[in-house]
């Protein structure tokens, strides 16, 4: 009897010792910190965006409706609530992405459009804000690739026998990535079209 209780106990321990809840532990971690380093990022942006648009309404002509644009996207992005939780919900993580692509896109579109006003390019304060812009969308690529990194890294553990069995019991499914809006759009080749001279 004592013997079975020994060969159940070191059967239990060796289980146990393979079961990767610790790493488990260790991985959700680095996702969660990674994940705090997008949203730092991109709200170091969302700083940037008042003092940008502040800059260019000092250009008497500029066009409303760019800087219009800019001021609701920024609106939109900043409005979804940015928590540790959002990681998880796979909704809650493309509503967040989308809503920042949106953002991403109406400052290209403010940043192409400054192309047509001398004065502004001049500025020496619009050019170091628009430098520090550029910065800081290197950054967001930067931070959203580590997040895209360590979230592999975690769903890669936590579907790997025994450690799957282990995540099941404890809760930690795989976590969602970061996903592209219209990947099927992206995924065909462009065309190409020069025109032809007659």
């Amino acid at each position: 009897m004592r013997s079975l209780k020994l060969l159940l106990l070191g059967l239990l321990a060796a289980v146990l010792t393979g079961c990767g809840y610790n790493e488990i532990q260790s991985k959700d971690e680095a996702v969660t910190a990674a994940w705090a380093e997008v949203l730092s990022q991109y709200q170091r942006r969302a700083d940037l965006i008042p003092n940008i648009v502040n800059t260019v309404k000092g250009e008497a002509n500029f066009e409303q409706e760019t800087l219009t644009r800019v001021v609701e996207a920024r609106s939109r992005a900043t409005s979804i609530q940015a928590t540790p939780e959002l990681v998880n919900d796979p909704a809650a993580l493309q509503k967040f992405n989308a809503a920042q692509g949106e953002l991403s896109s109406a400052l290209s579109r403010l940043l192409v459009v400054v192309e047509n006003y001398p004065n502004l390019k001049a500025n020496a304060g619009f050019q170091d804000l628009r430098a520090q812009l550029e910065g800081t969308e290197n950054r967001i690529g930067v931070a959203r690739n580590r997040f895209i990194k360590t979230t592999q890294d975690f769903n890669v553990y936590v579907r790997q026998f025994p450690v799957n069995l282990t995540a099941m019991v404890f809760g930690y499914p795989a976590k969602p990535q970061f996903a592209v809006e219209n990947e099927k759009a992206i995924s065909a080749p462009p065309t190409v079209d020069f025109g032809t001279k007659k």
